[in-house]
């Protein structure tokens, strides 16, 4: 090899290092920032015994970053469920020994009603049976409210979502057009594709989304139901909050470029991510426990119902429990949409309305005598009592689209129902926590690939420095050797 040729050598060896130095440099300095990845000069041979640095790479694995984006979405749908389940637990079902249950109050009321049948002239128990069923229409207007503040939250959240999500893919249209650039060019853009990759990152924990890469380091997003959010351009997302939820209230659909993904009219409904996640707690299980309310509200009605007792065949009427349709009775078996929220304690028995505890023994709680039951004013009568009581434990039909016990007493469906929305929570809890796990590993898969160790860029360090310290020897080798030749040739 000539003088010239070993001094190239070493020139090209040098810059290789400077550029190798620089990159491990920059890896030290990213290893504790989020999403950013491993970068690698590569090396390759020039004519002769050169080398330069071909290209700088990221240090990545397309499976596992595609494993995390979808652990990533079932993590977030599995949580979004889970918060609202627990906030309607907490409310409405709430530690047994507190007695804040509908099925709770339901026993208290059946206690104070014995209680009250043991001594029927005793004005005392008849106001504490009053107040315990006026606890249990609180208890079940309270439980509505919850259910609907629940509904009203994860709408407001879907909002936020949608907003969220069209932000990013802002963000991602601006980094994406910058990829295909600077690969057209040339440039380094492993930059740029770790912020792709943090945006669609953050885009998977709202919306399930998968990405295409194509030419020039092109990419497309599509969502988990093959709906395209990212084609070139961004695709509008759009959504209509309602503001106010009621019993009755339908929220309305997240479209993506006009195509409906979430509600029972979506024909490529999403299926993970918070945004999936925050439409099934608002449509499904919330409408459900719903209306296991409205139906203990209407089996409340139905049991504490006034009969005809004149003989003049009149309709059935309400008597303890009461609600805005009244005098008419809820149809049977039917959810009467929010009756949970509306039910009430009649005002005719409510001493602080200046009712009269005791038309509960005797009965004409809706003011026609026709329906008295202790015709004789008899102050030990107690068998409308015994009637009420045995109402509470008799079968009587439920709507069976609510997923409770559709045959069986009002208490027997009050106590399916706390177990059907605590069987739900548990069933989100185990779910969200199996998710969590999965998403953890997937994490720290992709990490162990694309991570910067810090052990490992120290040791490549001390080999770069060796590198640099041979090919500057080599240098000033040639250096030498070149004065001395041209010594002896001016000599």
């Amino acid at each position: 090899m000539s003088l010239t040729a070993a001094l190239d050598s070493a020139r090209a060896s040098l810059m290789a290092s400077g550029i190798q130095s620089s990159t491990i440099s920059r890896n030290i300095a990213g290893a504790s920032a989020a999403g950013y990845s491993r970068k690698i000069a590569v090396l390759d041979n020039l004519p002769g015994a050169s080398v330069y640095v071909a290209a700088i790479q990221r240090a990545a694995s397309s499976g596992l970053y595609d494993n995390v984006l979808v652990a990533t979405s079932a993590s977030a749908k599995q949580n979004a469920i889970l918060d609202g389940l627990q906030t309607i637990s907490t409310s409405t079902v709430d530690d047994p020994e507190n007695g804040q249950s509908p099925t709770a109050q339901l026993n208290k009321l059946k206690q104070a009603l014995q209680q009250y049948a043991n001594a029927p002239d005793n004005t005392t128990l008849a106001q504490a049976a009053v107040t315990s069923a006026k606890d249990m229409a609180t208890a079940l207007n309270q439980a509505t409210k919850t259910v609907q503040t629940v509904r009203e939250g994860a709408d407001a959240d879907m909002a936020t979502s949608v907003g969220n999500i069209n932000q990013l893919l802002s963000q991602f249209d601006k980094v994406n057009t910058a990829i295909v650039k600077g690969t057209i060019t040339g440039d380094d853009v492993t930059d740029y594709l770790d912020q792709r990759d943090t945006i669609v990152s953050k885009l998977s924990q709202e919306v399930g989304v998968s990405m295409t890469l194509r030419a020039n380091g092109d990419a497309a997003l599509y969502t988990d139901s093959g709906v395209v959010l990212f084609d070139k351009t961004a695709r509008s997302v759009s959504f209509a909050a309602t503001n106010i939820y009621t019993a009755g209230t339908t929220g309305n659909a997240v479209y993506i470029d006009g195509v409906p993904v979430t509600g029972a009219n979506s024909v490529m409904p999403i299926k993970t991510g918070k945004l999936a996640g925050l439409s099934e707690l608002r449509d499904s299980a919330t409408v459900t426990y719903q209306s296991q309310l409205d139906e203990i509200a209407r089996g409340l009605v139905e049991t504490f119902k006034e009969v005809d007792q004149s003989g003049g065949g009149l309709p059935d009427v309400p008597g303890l429990f009461t609600y805005p349709g009244a005098p008419t009775m809820p149809p049977s078996a039917t959810v009467s949409v929010g009756l949970a929220g509306s039910i009430s304690v009649a005002a005719s028995v409510d001493p602080a309305q200046g009712g009269n505890p005791n038309l509960l023994r005797d009965g004409a709680i809706s003011g026609n005598v026709a329906y008295k039951y202790n015709t004789a004013g008899n102050g030990g009568f107690s068998t409308r009592l015994q009637q009420l009581i045995g109402g509470m434990d008799a079968a009587q039909p439920f709507d069976a689209t609510t997923q409770g016990k559709p045959n069986g007493s009002l208490l027997d469906f009050a106590a399916s129902s706390t177990s059907w929305i605590e069987n739900q929570r548990k069933a989100a809890d185990d779910n969200n926590t199996y998710q969590k796990t999965l998403l953890d590993r997937s994490t720290a898969a992709l990490s162990n690939v694309s991570g910067v160790n810090m052990d490992d860029e120290m040791a490549l360090m001390l080999q770069v420095e060796r590198t640099y310290s041979a090919s500057s020897k080599i240098i000033s080798t040639v250096d030498q050797m070149l004065q001395s030749l041209l010594a002896a040739v001016g000599n």
